[in-house]
């Protein structure tokens, strides 16, 4: 067995260094297909990053009576903490509130002006609410609208924030399947492509094939070879295309940042190499090997 193997791959070298042409052609495509399934890892990033900025730009708020005390204001706070649809829950004091105000209009001189002539804060204690889920926020709301706290609290926001909520919700499920969509489209054109490259290099040694079957040589044997060639294809080809990529992604990392804020690509990169190359080569291996297999089974009728 360790004879026949090691055969196998020293016919595949030979027939990869032999197929010169072939095998430069076979790996170019190949590097586009990683190119392009290295693209839609990136791609899936950048789209999870902009949807988990809309959803972190997405809460309600719930503001209380002036008469409410904090102690009930907190309780009400450890009460939707206890909720497992409730992310994150900020509790707003009126002197906060009243801070934030100030700070938000420290250069309109008029409304400067206005405040220092108040006896008594005016505005609101507050919670402001974020849920795991866009849709959960009805849940919440509903939690809210309870005899028991209608006492202590004077609005909540989700009523005129539930058409925004509602439609960024549907923009979020539907970017979720296109990116999916996309995803399964590029990676099986991709592998077509692959596939057909590697099938013609294979339909070029179908005379040689021949004599090997001619003289008894078993079906794992002829095979062997070409996916010994397959796999170095995807070897090679997934180096290649991680060695391209990385000046890409540093060049065109801070333009993504200005339109995806928050996401440093090249840091994400950096910090995935050796991942995103295991991802790389194994896709690569996996596509060459497989694309070798079916091509000389299918076509060479093996």
């Amino acid at each position: 067995m360790f004879t026949a193997l090691s055969r196998i791959i020293k016919y595949g070298l030979q027939g990869f260094w032999r197929n010169g042409w072939l095998s430069t052609t076979t790996i170019l495509i190949m590097v586009l297909a990683l190119i392009v399934f290295e693209g839609l890892i990136i791609f899936n990033i950048l789209a999870e990053t902009a949807r988990q900025s809309v959803q972190d730009k997405i809460d309600i708020s719930v503001y209380f009576k002036l008469d409410t005390s904090e102690d009930d204001i907190l309780k009400i706070k450890n009460s939707l903490e206890t909720l497992s649809e409730v992310k994150t829950v900020e509790y707003i004091s009126r002197d906060k509130a009243m801070a934030i105000f100030q700070e938000r209009h420290k250069d309109e001189e008029l409304i400067s002006q206005a405040l220092n002539e108040l006896e008594e804060n005016p505005l609101a204690a507050s919670l402001n609410i974020k849920a795991h889920n866009p849709e959960e926020y009805a849940a919440i709301a509903g939690y809210l609208d309870n005899d028991s706290l209608k006492n202590s609290i004077s609005k909540v926001t989700y009523a005129q924030n539930a058409v925004v909520i509602n439609r960024l919700t549907k923009i979020i499920n539907v970017s979720k399947k296109v990116v999916l969509i996309l995803t399964i489209f590029l990676a099986f054109i991709a592998a077509v492509v692959t596939f057909n490259t590697i099938r013609l290099a294979i339909y070029s040694n179908r005379e040689e094939i021949g004599i090997m079957r001619f003289v008894g040589a078993s079906n794992a044997f002829v095979r062997g070879p070409y996916m010994v060639e397959g796999i170095i294809y995807g070897l090679i080809a997934s180096l290649l295309s991680i060695l391209i990529l990385t000046p890409i992604v540093y060049f065109a990392a801070p333009y993504i940042e200005i339109f995806v804020s928050g996401t440093n690509l090249w840091d994400y990169f950096i910090s995935n190499l050796a991942k995103l190359f295991g991802y790389q080569m194994i896709f690569g291996v996996a596509l060459g090997a497989v694309s070798s297999f079916i091509a000389i089974r299918k076509y060479l009728k093996i």
